[in-house]
């Protein structure tokens, strides 16, 4: 059985741990509410832009845009988004279990031919143990995400895409539900599936119909609808690459404050039980020495 100092000084060190680990969660906390407020100050927009891109396509708009075009795949960009520190559970590692499992899938194409976009550091020390080089990292991105860096990221990606130096580009990422709940996410940024738009902003009940002009009757447009839709896309582009960051930063703060919560109910079990041990230990010892008084003083 462990002395008295010993478990003393266990004591001692669990108690420093949860001092971290509880300040860890407060400041992992006070970042998601953070997160949060960005969430909810950008989804009217990502809604409102969405809804609009929806309308005119229930339309007979004949789409002409690089971003829709859809080719034989033989060049892959992979866009990834982790956190730039751990200790935030099991985040990082689903986002790398997932990003191999699409490398693996793209792998017959050639290592030459899969480009690599990682947003965060983990993510990016990841894409270099799989042997392989990031074009460039995107550590800003991750920790504070802005729409001009996220745009500027997504200018980038539609520009390989529309000179054909990729041929579709796939992002991986958690989407932010509640603080226990984060899903994680792959989905096909480019090429654009408009069908996949429609469907998802169309609201109406079954059996409703919506006239194909419906669109006409809300909106005045010059030069023309089809012009509209080809310049809005980019913009829902970019959009969705910040919506992604954002969703990710809130994810990380979310499975940070858990785990540090998990961490810190933890370290109190441990004190209590080394503390019953400290007790017992030191009961034991004192009964002891009572006994060899007893024993000493009878003979």
């Amino acid at each position: 059985m462990a002395s008295l100092k010993e478990v003393k000084t266990r004591i001692n060190s669990v108690k420093s741990t949860r001092k971290i680990t509880s300040a860890m969660k407060m400041v992992a906390s006070a970042k998601l509410h953070k997160a949060q407020a960005s969430i909810a100050g950008m989804l009217p927009y990502q809604q409102k832009l969405d809804q609009i891109l929806s309308n005119f396509l229930s339309g007979d708009v004949t789409v002409e845009s690089p971003y829709v075009a859809r080719k034989e795949t033989k060049r892959v960009a992979i866009v990834t988004f982790s956190s730039n520190s751990s200790l935030c559970g099991a985040y990082n590692a689903n986002v790398i279990k997932l990003l191999t499992q699409v490398v693996e899938e793209f792998r017959s194409l050639g290592e030459a031919n899969l480009l690599f976009f990682p947003v965060g550091n983990k993510v990016a020390d990841a894409v270099k143990h799989l042997g392989f080089q990031p074009q460039d990292t995107f550590a800003t991105l991750a920790d504070k995400p802005s729409y001009k860096e996220a745009a500027a990221l997504g200018q980038r990606l539609m520009k390989l895409y529309a000179e054909g130096e990729v041929d579709r580009v796939v992002l991986i990422y958690h989407h932010f539900k509640s603080m226990g709940s984060q899903t994680l996410l792959r989905e096909t940024y480019l090429p654009v599936d408009l069908s996949q738009v429609t469907k998802k902003n169309d609201t109406r009940e079954p059996g409703d119909e919506k006239p194909k002009d419906a669109y006409r009757s809300d909106y005045i447009v010059e030069p023309s609808p089809e012009q509209l839709v080809a310049d809005l896309i980019p913009t829902v582009l970019c959009q969705r690459l910040f919506t992604a960051a954002v969703d990710s930063n809130a994810s990380e703060h979310a499975a940070r404050t858990m785990a540090m919560q998990v961490a810190t109910d933890n370290a109190n079990d441990l004190i209590q039980d080394l503390t019953k041990q400290y007790n017992k230990t030191r009961q034991q010892a004192i009964t002891s020495e009572l006994l060899d008084i007893v024993g000493g003083s009878m003979k």
